[in-house]
């Protein structure tokens, strides 16, 4: 049963809905050219609520509506039982009163319902049907029992560099199927993002964005969108493109990496101002792990001209997934490449682990991986166990061991200002895999146990 006062707050923060709030299936408020208040986030309007929800518990159709989830301007989305399938979905249903008069928006509800529903992805959320019921429009989604990727946001702060990046692509994947089928978003952001109880990131609300008069941009201008997603085209009154998608993925991936919006103001004039002429804020300061491909691809997709961004959501895929192959994330690689093996044990996080092998011989040998570059600066992943100090007694022999090895090779390395024998492989940072990095630490280790024990007859390392 749900208490009156329930139907009454945002399910995400709690806020009363007569404070105006928006939520991960909730519609983009329309937002005044006079609104002043501030822009930081996606509070950007007052919405009435009067008395209790006369839906819920009740039947529309076919539905039961259970829970609210979200409200907007334009309208609410409940968790609904269908009586007839017997499954739960997300209902939206326009508000009467907000769509009285607007013809146009409920005739592009409609025609980007239908849209929606025949666009089927593991990135998107599924629209199962579009109706009109009891003088109501709505729209049945599929429903999504985790959180939005703005709440993960909001819970655990800025994500780490391959999380963000991962999550960014997958984001850009469910773009793209949308593009190739001419549906353009015009709402990105991350409460329009739901993540599965898996973490599987699933866009939802593709084009249902409502118009807003905007006198900043022109007395003939509307604008689409939540103005902290919106690209600077946009705001000078251009439609909505695959590249102002993109854009608006570009801020969410800044928002993932940093925890804060690229750019904020307090008015939507100054707002529309530093979009169109701002350079965009460093990243680096909230995220110094990031890489240079990251950044890089971040400051392409929120480029101020459209054609110096991917031009949609097919070509961000492409470079978020290339900057993936680059800098996957070493915990995970190591995870994968050991969860398994009872005989290796880590610790360390980041860009630097060490790894300690037991032989069947009860002789132990402890490995570390860590990040580097090459001459020319291309990312490696170094691959090194210690032998022993490097004596002058053992140069001739360790030579004479390095001409002996297939994989990897003996050479000296600085260590705590003193020079040590070590077992070396590198591999490219950016195609190296799981299970190369298992084979290479057991064979480094094996190699670097060999030569620790011919030259010290120790077991130290």
């Amino acid at each position: 049963m749900v208490l009156a006062d329930q139907a009454l707050r945002c399910p995400r923060c709690g806020t009363p809905l007569d404070r105006g709030v928006t939520n991960p299936l909730s519609e983009t408020l329309p937002l005044p050219a006079t609104t002043s208040g501030d822009l930081s986030g996606e509070r950007t309007v007052t919405v009435p609520a009067r008395g209790r929800d006369d839906l819920l518990g009740r039947h529309l159709h076919v539905y039961r509506c259970e829970l609210l989830l979200g409200a907007g301007g334009m309208g609410r989305v409940y968790l609904a039982h269908h009586r007839v399938l017997h499954r739960k979905c997300a209902l939206k249903i326009l508000s009467p009163r907000a769509t009285a008069g607007r013809e146009d928006y409920v005739r592009r509800f409609q025609q980007e319902g239908r849209a929606a529903a025949a666009l089927v992805h593991p990135h998107v959320v599924t629209v199962h049907a579009i109706g009109r019921a009891k003088g109501r429009h709505y729209l049945e989604m599929e429903f999504i029992g985790g959180q939005s990727l703005q709440q993960l946001i909001d819970s655990e702060g800025a994500l780490a560099p391959w999380r963000a990046t991962h999550l960014a692509q997958s984001i850009a994947q469910g773009l793209a199927a949308a593009h190739q089928a001419g549906l353009v978003h015009r709402d990105l952001k991350p409460d329009n993002v739901m993540l599965t109880a898996d973490g599987i990131p699933k866009i939802t609300d593709f084009g249902l964005a409502k118009p807003i008069a905007s006198a900043a941009a022109g007395p003939e201008t509307h604008l689409s969108g939540t103005p902290n997603y919106m690209a600077p085209e946009l705001f000078a009154g251009q439609p909505a493109t695959p590249a102002s998608d993109v854009y608006a993925l570009g801020a969410s991936y800044f928002r993932m990496l940093t925890g804060k919006l690229p750019f904020a103001a307090h008015s939507l004039p100054v707002l529309m101002d530093m979009v169109a002429h701002d350079p965009l804020p460093p990243v680096e300061p909230f995220c110094p792990s990031l890489t240079a491909d990251m950044s890089a691809c971040l400051q392409a997709m929120l480029a101020k001209a459209p054609h110096d961004r991917p031009l949609d959501g097919t070509q961000a895929a492409r470079w978020l997934q290339s900057v993936l192959g680059k800098a996957r994330d070493l915990t995970a690689l190591v995870q994968d490449a050991f969860a398994e093996d009872a005989r290796v044990a880590w610790t360390g996080g980041g860009e630097r682990y060490e790894l300690s092998l037991t032989f069947p011989s009860s002789r132990r040998q402890t490995v570390c991986l860590e990040t580097g570059a090459s001459a020319d600066g291309q990312p490696l992943l170094h691959v090194y166990s210690l032998c022993c100090r490097a004596c002058p007694e053992f140069h001739e022999s360790a030579l004479r061991l390095n001409s002996r090895m297939a994989h990897g090779a003996v050479a000296v390395r600085d260590r705590d200002g003193q020079a040590w024998f070590v077992v070396v492989n590198s591999y490219p940072r950016g195609t190296v895999d799981a299970k190369e990095i298992r084979q290479c630490v057991h064979e480094v280790a094996s190699r670097a146990d060999e030569v620790e024990r011919l030259l010290t007859g120790q077991d130290v390392h």
